[in-house]
């Protein structure tokens, strides 16, 4: 029997599946460890123990690794929505939802919506531990909603490849393996951590090229001049480029898999 959903029922829907889907976090508190945890070990790592040889001080690095450590947390809170949804599918659960009165689509939309609290606490721990360290942004507290805004619409925007990729993959196990390796190289390779002229020319060209260094940059820029600039209309062009790419592919697997 195809179940006809109204526009009502796919956002109510929607929100159930959502709500389902932070309830399996809050029961699961390992799930938030690369949202709490990693942002907090991260800063304290990096700053201290690099602060003194890339910057000559931890104050002086802080403006550098603060936006790093952000996108490097949001990169790996992304990567978690496919390794989440590949281990709803190989459970089970997703064919239990096709039998029930619900719209078709609701259990993707859901934890894709759900996803963008896991981002919301990433980013706020990683702001906050940034502050607790010493980090005072030269801009006003609205900058910082906008920044904030920009950093979680990226992540989100990502999500939506690491959701196609765990559609697509043979296990959870395979998701977490590969999506770490990206988050590494994509985040290391990159100016998170270092100015780029101190990379070798040939790693330099990479960086230079890796997306994540304009979101990086374009973010820097915002906090230190409290404007919005040309890299950050980049960055948001290429955020929604990606949602107009990988939903309608996310979507299709999605489909193909139910």
């Amino acid at each position: 029997m195809e179940i006809q959903t109204q526009p009502g029922n796919l956002i109510g829907n929607t929100l159930t599946m959502a709500y389902r889907n932070l309830l399996k976090t809050l029961h699961n508190p390992d799930r938030f460890m690369d949202v709490i945890i990693q942002p907090v070990m991260f800063m304290l790592l990096f700053g201290y123990l690099f602060g003194g040889a890339i910057a000559g001080g931890v104050q002086a690095y802080l403006p550098t690794i603060v936006p790093g450590i952000l996108i490097q947390t949001l990169l790996s809170a992304a990567s978690g929505s496919g390794a989440q949804i590949r281990e709803d599918l190989d459970s089970g659960v997703f064919d239990r939802f096709k039998s029930l009165p619900v719209a078709h689509i609701a259990p993707l939309a859901g934890q894709l919506f759900a996803d963008i609290l896991r981002l919301l606490v990433a980013t706020v721990v990683s702001l906050l531990t940034g502050y607790a360290m010493g980090w005072r942004p030269a801009v006003s507290f609205s900058w910082i909603i906008v920044i904030a805004a920009l950093a979680i619409f990226i992540g989100w925007a990502i999500s939506w490849i690491f959701a196609l990729f765990g559609l697509l993959a043979k296990s959870s196990s395979m998701v977490q393996s590969v999506s770490m390796m990206v988050m590494l190289l994509l985040s290391f390779l990159s100016n998170a951590f270092i100015p780029l002229k101190t990379l070798p020319h040939f790693m330099r060209v990479i960086a230079d090229a890796n997306p994540i260094t304009y979101v990086i940059t374009a973010i820097r820029q915002i906090l230190a001049q409290g404007t919005w600039n040309i890299n950050a209309w980049i960055v948001l062009i290429f955020g929604i480029g990606i949602v107009a790419l990988f939903a309608p592919l996310t979507v299709w697997a999605y489909n193909h898999n139910n």
